[in-house]
């Protein structure tokens, strides 16, 4: 009944297609899934799939297809690659009615972003902007298309995007860009601009009388200015702005009841735009105090979505991704599912669901398994998809979990599938970035995309990779026991993780090393500075000096709620955080690297410390690479930072 139901909504996108899970041949590209969107009634699930790398180094052209939700069939897709040849799809939407899909599709190369309808077999080009766009969402009556549109864009948006080139007088409001809630009809159009001009819109969604916009926004800089953003109202008619909440925390996902009354988001101490974790909050529409209505919850909640009077929210818990219901009234919660997986699926979180709030979905992966599809009336998820079944594990994982200081900690550790009875490996520890955020299981593959984890863990190394407090995982009182601390309790928590690791597995305590990017790149330079244990190290994108650093970066918002005031009113806590300030300690080699144009760890704290070092005649090297942001994008970059990290452990731990 359910293939007819879809039939009757006319959501053959494309002719018919046979049910996928053929066989891979050698060296063939794992397949990929992200975005999905289900439809109202749970029936359907639009996936943007493909865009992953192809033996040839090259990414094939990502797609969206169209599965049976129940089934994993395939049952219609959209790969017209003369529309928008090598595009990035942005997560699709279904329509009201349950017709249509819309979507964004950023084309790179020519600077332009273009919103699509996908209706009846048909692809419609409704408007296409010169610059960004993002996060198309349709109004409540169908009749129109919202965005996040960033007009005449200088730079692709977020902060760990290379940032435009410092000439000229800095500073100048007309330099900014400005992300804007942007309207365009269904029927195709040129877009309007709904908010304030000199205002950052970071998140959005419709208020249900399709009158307005909850946000987040914040004025000036986006990259700057999230850590300080407010939650508002925007009138679709006029524009303005009003002011629901201005918490002092981060908050992401705003969304509003079924009955216009309430917004709730998720709030806490988050380091990064995107990276959510944190308790679920509600505050009225009409603008108050926001209420914590999961305190002391002993998880980490990324994602929400309003179901009549509850909120459903994905979670991460200990070393489980979760399922939860939550009773706003009450306060309280519900775990629907849970497992030792890392899920993902929309941008409103790692599940999507139905209207009703009884079906759900999400692309799953773990240590022993390939990305796939799970779906299923709660709390029953089943596999729907098995295209990748033929990839086999290639290493062997386990949750290390211990207690330090009063914390519960937990990390993963990744080794070969079989070691040589009596024989231990080194080992490489692998601190995150954040310093809010978390390492859940993922799928390791010989196919696909370069994996570093992989190819040490090929070479013979353990890779551990702990999840300190000031992580995601373990409720909001963890995330936070690292403010005014950075180096000081996250670094005995990672220290005993070692020991743990080293009890759990045959690994070698004399080989170790330590490595990291962003503040695992902090991290590491605090670690050679502040231990010998280490043998030797890879600082990516690291901080050396907190003083000299807060006048570098341009995202220095985001530093107050983490040390309680700025480096011009409380120097002393910044410098006891800065690895630079005992460097005379440091006798670990170093490798460094570097995006020339990071905005959020600039290469001048790379080179104090690589200066740092060589003064001490500590053995480093250090790498800019140009044109780079914080994230190393280009693939001749990143297989060059491999490669050099990897050569660099095996001439000192080998």
């Amino acid at each position: 009944m359910r293939e007819t139901k879809g039939m009757a909504h006319g959501m053959l996108l494309a002719a018919l297609l046979a049910g996928a899970g053929a066989a891979h041949a050698a060296g063939a590209a794992m397949h990929s899934y992200a975005s999905l969107a289900m439809n109202a009634d749970g029936t359907r699930i639009a996936v943007v799939e493909g865009g992953s790398e192809e033996g040839n180094g090259k990414r094939n052209q990502p797609l969206i297809v169209i599965r049976d939700a129940a089934t994993g069939k395939v049952v219609g897709r959209y790969d017209d690659t003369t529309a928008c040849p090598g595009c990035k799809i942005d997560f699709p939407s279904w329509s009201p009615d349950q017709k249509s899909l819309a979507f964004i599709g950023t084309d790179a190369k020519a600077g332009t972003a273009t919103v699509f309808v996908a209706r009846d077999g048909k692809l419609t080009a409704l408007t296409t902007i010169k610059g960004v766009a993002s996060t198309a969402r349709w109004s409540p009556d169908g009749k129109q298309v919202a965005l996040l549109a960033t007009v005449g864009a200088k730079k692709l948006t977020g902060a760990v995007e290379a940032g435009v080139p410092q000439v000229g007088e800095l500073g100048l409001s007309q330099d900014e860009d400005e992300q804007r809630v942007a309207l365009v009809p269904a029927t195709g159009g040129q877009i309007k601009l709904v908010s304030p001009a000199d205002t950052f819109v970071y998140e959005y969604d419709w208020t249900p009388d399709g009158k307005g916009f909850v946000v987040t926004s914040a004025k000036g800089n986006g990259d700057a200015n999230w850590w300080v953003a407010t939650l508002g109202h925007v009138d679709a008619a006029s524009g303005k702005l009003r002011i629901i909440a201005a918490p002092k925390m981060q908050m992401n996902m705003p969304h509003v009841s079924p009955d216009g009354s309430t917004v709730a988001f998720i709030g806490g101490l988050m380091s990064d735009f995107g990276s959510v974790g944190g308790d679920v909050y509600t505050v009225p529409l009409a603008g108050g105090e926001p209420l914590d209505v999961t305190p002391g919850y002993a998880g980490s909640f990324n994602g929400i979505a309003w179901r009549g009077k509850t909120v459903l929210a994905s979670v991460l818990a200990g070393s489980d991704s979760a399922v939860v219901a939550i009773d706003p009234a009450k306060r309280s919660t519900r775990t629907l599912w849970s497992g030792p997986v890392s899920s993902s699926a929309s941008r409103d979180g790692h599940f999507v669901f139905s209207a009703d709030g009884a079906v759900a979905a999400a692309v799953q992966e773990d240590y022993e398994h390939a990305q796939h599809i799970v779906a299923g009336r709660l709390p029953q998820l089943a596999t729907i998809t098995h295209d990748n079944d033929d990839f086999a594990p290639q290493v062997k994982a386990q949750s290390v979990s211990w207690t330090n200081e009063g914390y519960n900690v937990q990390g993963w550790l990744v080794g070969p599938r079989q070691v040589e009875a009596g024989k231990k490996l080194p080992m490489i520890v692998q601190v995150h970035g954040g310093p809010a955020a978390a390492v859940t299981p993922r799928f390791i593959t010989e196919g696909g995309r370069s994996n570093l984890v992989r190819d040490l863990v090929q070479r013979g190394y353990f890779v551990f990779m702990p999840n300190p407090r000031g992580s995601y995982g373990q409720g909001t009182k963890f995330s936070g026991a690292n403010k005014r601390d950075f180096g000081g309790g996250d670094w005995r928590d990672i220290l005993a993780g070692v020991d743990a690791a080293i009890k759990a597995a045959p690994i070698d305590g004399e080989r170790l090393g330590l490595m990291g990017h962003s503040y695992g790149g902090f991290m590491t330079m605090w670690g050679v500075t502040h231990s010998h244990r280490f043998k030797a190290a890879v600082a990516g994108a690291g901080i050396a000096n907190w003083i000299s650093y807060y006048g570098q970066n341009g995202i220095n918002t985001w530093m107050i709620p983490f040390f309680g005031a700025s480096a011009y009113d409380d120097p002393a806590v910044y410098r006891a955080a800065s690895p630079i300030e005992s460097i005379k300690n440091a006798t670990t080699p170093t490798l460094i690297y570097v995006g020339e144009r990071d905005v959020e760890c600039p290469a001048a704290q790379s080179i104090e410390f690589w200066n740092g070092m060589r003064a001490m005649n500590v053995p480093t090297k250090l790498v800019i690479y140009e044109g780079e942001g914080h994230a190393i994008r280009k693939p001749e970059h990143q297989k060059d930072q491999r490669e050099r990290t990897l050569a660099w452990f095996d001439h000192y731990l080998k």
